[in-house]
């Protein structure tokens, strides 16, 4: 039986916590708002236009939505590019191990493509993935399972046998409706509800997934 693990890409693979930080609190400032450090955790994982409309306004209209949300990722861009981007500890031993033990393997992400561009750029590591799926590409960001689903759809892989390696509470529970196991990593926060919870990538056991 096929089965696939799908990842989640910031706080999960990569560690990008503080090219985001250091992107949100620039655009916010030029918007004249003031965002906090707890508040940009508590909204890890869910896309721009989910973030703006809750900090800002309700009511924003798509085009000033794309218009602030396209300055904080181009900013995110300037980081990665000036400053560089590393994998979380555990990150490239469990992409090449699946890899070689013949699971497929796919990115379920909010980040938006330009973002995933540069993050292959940077690493090289798009060659471990069958699947790279962007909210962007679905209907609404996590908490909806829409990224996970066409994920698995794109691999041709039932969502029951499709396992999910996420860093954040709206990503989890996005595993959950999408009827998916999770594995939480604790990079980002204290506590996750997922099936599986580890601090680290490092600290899931050598034959985790193969005895799933």
């Amino acid at each position: 039986m096929t089965k696939a693990v799908i990842w989640d890409l910031d706080g999960t693979l990569i560690n990008s916590v503080d090219h985001h930080w250091e992107a949100w609190r620039e655009v916010m400032a030029a918007e004249n708002i003031t965002l906090t450090f707890e508040d940009f955790v508590a909204d890890f994982g869910k896309r721009n236009d989910e973030i703006l409309r809750g900090r800002i306004d309700p009511q924003m209209s798509d085009a000033e939505v794309a218009r602030i949300a396209l300055a904080k990722e181009e900013a995110y861009r300037r980081f990665v590019r000036t400053k560089g981007l590393v994998l979380l500890p555990g990150a490239e031993r469990w992409l090449r191990q699946l890899k070689a033990e013949n699971w497929r393997q796919a990115l379920g992400t909010s980040a938006p493509q330009g973002n995933i561009d540069a993050v292959f750029d940077a690493l090289a590591i798009a060659e471990f993935f069958d699947a790279v799926m962007s909210s962007e590409q679905v209907k609404a960001g996590k908490p909806s399972p829409d990224v996970f689903l066409a994920a698995a759809e794109r691999m041709n892989i039932a969502p029951e046998h499709c396992i999910v390696v996420e860093d954040a509470p709206a990503g989890i529970e996005a595993a959950r409706r999408a009827g998916m196991k999770s594995v939480g990593v604790l990079t980002t926060h204290d506590e996750l509800n997922g099936d599986w919870v580890f601090k680290t990538l490092e600290d899931l056991p050598k034959d985790f997934f193969a005895r799933l």
